[in-house]
């Protein structure tokens, strides 16, 4: 009983401390001036920044200028990919440009992208449906497992010039 008082003593002591030196660097008693006080709490106010991700695709400008291919936005688990740099590939096949690649991670993926006149694509190991516009016309189109799907001007009747506008995947 006696060691548990002094130990509640011991505490009450050092609380009461601890109170004082707060009160004393407050008013700016002890060395310090009241304008460092204010400072120290104008600091101490001021909230810090947000990082927010708008998930802009990387160097979108820089592959545009040399690709011609808009890249928007995405969730990372759709990624632009040199052809032939690994295997389950997504190919994107498109009058302009020839191929396309994209490597797919992840149990999903998507895409948004501008891709004009996109007409087959060649489907890898993800169940993929491409998004796809003419005009004011919009268009889905389930691409197939590991074989080529017909999409835009080659699924159309009219043979119109389709955009390929998004691309989302799911294992």
């Amino acid at each position: 009983m006696k060691a548990r008082k002094a130990m509640m003593r011991t505490g009450g002591a050092a609380a009461a401390a601890g109170i004082l030196a707060w009160a004393a660097m407050a008013s700016g008693v002890g060395g310090g001036t009241t304008s460092e006080a204010t400072s120290m709490k104008a600091i101490a106010d001021e909230s810090p920044g947000y990082a927010i991700e708008d998930f802009s695709y990387p160097n979108a400008d820089k592959i545009l200028a040399e690709r011609r291919i808009t890249l928007k936005r995405g969730d990372g688990n759709i990624l632009l990919a040199d052809c032939g740099s690994a295997t389950d590939l997504l190919e994107v096949w498109d009058r302009k440009n020839g191929k396309t690649c994209f490597s797919v991670s992840g149990p999903s993926g998507y895409l948004a992208l501008e891709i004009p006149a996109v007409y087959f694509v060649m489907g890898n190991s993800y169940n993929t449906r491409v998004e796809m516009s003419a005009g004011t016309e919009e268009k889905t189109f389930e691409v197939k497992k590991n074989v080529w799907t017909p999409v835009g001007e080659s699924a159309d009747a009219q043979g119109r010039d389709f955009m390929l506008m998004e691309i989302r995947t799911a294992k």
